[in-house]
């Protein structure tokens, strides 16, 4: 059984509409779909936008479903200067940029529950993502790198420099880094897949809007593509 997540209904309706029948569960107003999409067992969950949310529904999937790994896709800003609307990042992995105890002398980003900055997704499932990715976009609009969560839809350029400079993130959403965290408290394999949809600046917004649904149908074919192979 794979688990996989998304934000909102554009990220997670495709894939739904994939499975040829399911069935549904609704635990904690969140609803999970039970079924196969390209043949393979998998659990699909709109969990709602933000890190709270995620966590939620991450944790129950875990424990309802028993995921051998959990995926989270959806749309992102890019933060790295090489990062375009219309590529995609593939998670090496997940920061909280807005978890900040620097006043006790921690580091920016540092989390007390697991002990870390930096929580790495499974090199396993960066490489069969990344692979898979191929025959979706150009080699060019690929990208591996840190992804930065926090509860904030970044659209100005001065946030998105500092979180660029001082994470090294690639891009920037809301939901990643607390499915992540999850994920590493019940040691589940996990990745986070973005699609580029806007460049988290002034223009974000508007951006956002015209890309998004285009940013989904792409991360759907490589899904279709990923699956089979784990």
């Amino acid at each position: 059984m794979i688990g996989i997540i998304g934000a909102m209904e554009v990220e997670v309706q495709d894939l739904i509409d994939l499975m040829p029948k399911h069935e549904t569960e609704t635990i904690s107003g969140i609803i999970y779909h039970k079924g196969t999409v390209a043949g393979v067992d998998c659990v699909v969950a709109r969990c709602g936008v933000g890190k709270v949310a995620a966590a939620v529904c991450a944790q129950t999937m875990i424990l309802r479903y028993h995921p051998s790994a959990l995926l989270n896709i959806g749309v992102a800003g890019g933060t790295g200067a090489w990062v375009k609307i219309g590529d995609i990042v593939i998670s090496s992995a997940l920061v909280q940029h807005d978890m900040d105890t620097s006043a006790l002398g921690d580091e920016k980003g540092y989390l007390s529950g697991p002990d870390i900055i930096r929580i790495p997704a499974s090199p396993t499932l960066v490489n069969l993502a990344a692979a898979a990715a191929k025959s979706v976009f150009e080699p060019q609009k690929i990208h591996t790198g840190i992804i930065a969560t926090g509860d904030q839809f970044i659209c100005n350029s001065k946030q998105l420099g500092r979180i660029a400079d001082e994470f090294g993130a690639s891009a920037c959403e809301m939901e990643g880094g607390s499915i992540a965290q999850v994920c590493y408290l019940n040691s589940v394999d996990f990745i986070v897949i973005r699609a580029i949809s806007d460049s988290a600046d002034e223009q974000a917004a508007t951006d956002f809007t015209t890309f998004a649904r285009r940013s989904a149908q792409e991360l759907t074919q490589l899904l279709t593509n990923l699956l089979p192979k784990l």
